[in-house]
């Protein structure tokens, strides 16, 4: 399996470096892979991981401090964590959205997300990956509404991580950070959680039993789902 984690904190480009170890710490932390109250890596391994200076890497993870995503602490058990409670989406915009780029984030989850559900079942998983499948399935079933999103991103990457390639790990990560932009500036309704959450667990089912072409069917029906709800609020 490979995980979210490598697949995220990957070297960055030269030429934006600040501003690339920003967005990829963050990407970490608002997909659910390092969870609130969790440690990130130590400096010296993200420094390494992501190809910056310790310099760079401190005026990221300061940056984010002050934005509230993470706090450090001093002493043996020290490091930084990620903050309990993490600051609010930006209230939801009234700009309109960008048309072609609305549909083109759309259009690129689905063509990944349900080509890695029906990649996912066709492998012979093993033990972990599938105690992987099943433990992120129920956070996300768990989770109140304050953290569901999070959990939920969780498992779509979880079903990404067990195809067992990473180029699609971080193509999955990338575009589920867009789709994540876009329910930000929508409301969360719990009726729709309840139907979510039916459909994910139909697709981990699915991806557990074997069945690429149900599996797949499971996760277009999900998607379809999510990109309806964000064209009647956005589009």
């Amino acid at each position: 399996m490979v995980s979210a984690n490598e697949a995220l904190f990957r070297p960055v480009r030269a030429g934006n470096a600040f501003e690339e170890t920003v967005e990829r710490l963050l990407q970490a932390i608002r997909l659910g892979v390092v969870g609130a109250g969790e440690r990130l890596p130590s400096e010296r391994e993200l420094a390494e991981r992501l190809g910056v200076s310790r310099v760079t890497l401190r005026e990221a993870i300061r940056a984010l401090a002050d934005a509230g995503y993470v706090v450090s602490r001093r002493g043996r058990y020290g490091g930084t964590f990620v903050s309990e409670v993490l600051p609010e989406p930006a209230a939801r915009a009234t700009a309109a959205v960008d048309a072609a780029a609305f549909e083109d984030a759309l259009c690129l989850r689905y063509v990944l997300e349900t080509g890695a559900a029906e990649a996912a079942a066709a492998r012979t998983l093993s033990p972990g990956d599938r105690q992987h499948l099943t433990g992120t399935l129920a956070e996300a079933e768990a989770a109140g509404l304050g953290d569901y999103r999070r959990r939920d991103a969780r498992l779509h990457l979880a079903i990404a991580e067990v195809t067992a390639s990473g180029s699609l790990t971080t193509a999955v990560a990338d575009a589920r950070t867009r789709v994540s932009q876009l329910l930000d500036r929508i409301p969360l309704l719990e009726p729709n959680l309840e139907h979510s959450n039916a459909q994910h667990e139909a697709i981990v089912d699915a991806i557990l039993a074997g069945d690429p072409e149900a599996a797949r069917q499971a996760m277009a029906e999900h998607v379809e789902g999510t990109a309806s709800l964000l064209r009647a609020f956005l589009a």
